[in-house]
């Protein structure tokens, strides 16, 4: 079978320029496929895997556009025969097993032929140039965006998962990224051994969630940590640990807030004008009074001092947080399939 897939690829080569649609995988599509008896290779499995991995899902379709996914893998039918298949530009690796998964070729780096790249003397696309999966743009837009969903939040999967943001086969390279990716986003039902196994479960992933947020990088990205957010609370993870989130749109401050200050002043009382002393004299049972006579016992009596208070009128403000987001513009995070 090797020998005529071979020969498929030969003359498929010669005809690409004319017969040829955009995307397709020279010696793959339309062709049939035999085992090694010659018998067509009926109810085999066709898995479409990135280029320069082991198992890796890559997503092809059934249209130019690359809207309808095709199941991976692919299952021929009764004759054998695979289906018209159309992929993004670059490479791509397949694996043909027969219905009971025993391996009849494997292949990588084939490269997809479309309208940038392959026969009649064009030249190629270099796969390290184009988005990937997991890869993020932004959009001045709100919908859908095809071969890509928002970062909102949601859930992606098969489509029989019951995802929310997108349920269909064309996630399953997504899924197997953002499961090896960052293990703290969320599997329904638990993470089981791998993200084949847990794909064929039809479970689903959550997707990173980027809204009302800014983008920024890891503390460290292969080198020591920055640590330009220590002492920074975090509301999950830590500088150094993928889709972490950290900050506010808004800060109330509080007294540690406040710069060091010590109040300090002279209090100054003037009394205008004082009570006088008053003489005050005990009790008399007998007093001489006359020429050269005189008062015996008498003293001096300072009047009480007089005291007050007051109650002073409230200053400041009251504690409204304050705004602490930079002038920002707001649009879509959307993240390759």
């Amino acid at each position: 079978m090797f020998k005529r897939l071979c020969l498929a690829f030969a003359g498929l080569f010669v005809l690409a320029s004319s017969a040829i649609a955009a995307g397709t995988i020279p010696g793959i599509s339309m062709t049939q496929q035999l085992d090694q008896f010659a018998h067509p290779l009926s109810g085999g499995q066709l898995y479409f895997i990135q280029a320069g991995t082991t198992s890796t899902p890559q997503s092809c379709y059934q249209d130019t556009a690359l809207t309808l996914a095709w199941p991976n893998p692919i299952t021929l039918d009764a004759s054998g025969r695979v289906p018209q298949v159309f992929c993004a530009d670059g490479n791509i690796k397949i694996r043909l097993t027969d219905r009971n998964g025993v391996q009849q070729i494997v292949q990588d780096n084939l490269l997809v032929v479309g309208p940038s790249g392959g026969g009649g003397g064009g030249g190629t696309v270099d796969p390290t140039t184009i988005l990937a999966t997991g890869d993020f743009k932004l959009v001045y837009n709100t919908g859908v965006v095809t071969g890509f969903v928002r970062c909102n939040g949601r859930t992606i999967g098969s489509a029989t998962s019951g995802a929310t943001e997108r349920a269909n086969a064309d996630t399953s390279a997504l899924f197997s990224f953002l499961w090896g990716a960052d293990a703290n986003l969320a599997v329904s039902g638990g993470r089981g051994a791998s993200a084949a196994a847990d794909w064929a479960a039809n479970k689903t992933i959550a997707l990173p969630d980027t809204r009302n947020s800014v983008l920024a990088g890891l503390g460290d990205m292969g080198n020591s940590d920055r640590a330009l957010f220590s002492g920074v609370t975090f509301t999950s993870g830590n500088s150094t640990t993928l889709g972490s989130s950290l900050g506010g749109a808004r800060s109330t401050l509080v007294t540690a807030n406040l710069p060091p200050y010590t109040p300090t002043g002279t209090i100054v009382t003037t009394i205008n004008n004082p009570a006088p002393a008053i003489l005050q004299f005990p009790a008399q049972t007998s007093n001489t009074v006359g020429v050269g006579g005189s008062f015996t016992g008498g003293s001096f009596v300072q009047p009480p001092s007089l005291s007050s208070s007051f109650t002073g009128t409230a200053q400041g403000g009251t504690s409204t947080p304050v705004a602490v987001v930079q002038p920002t513009i707001l649009t879509t995070i959307y993240i390759k399939l």
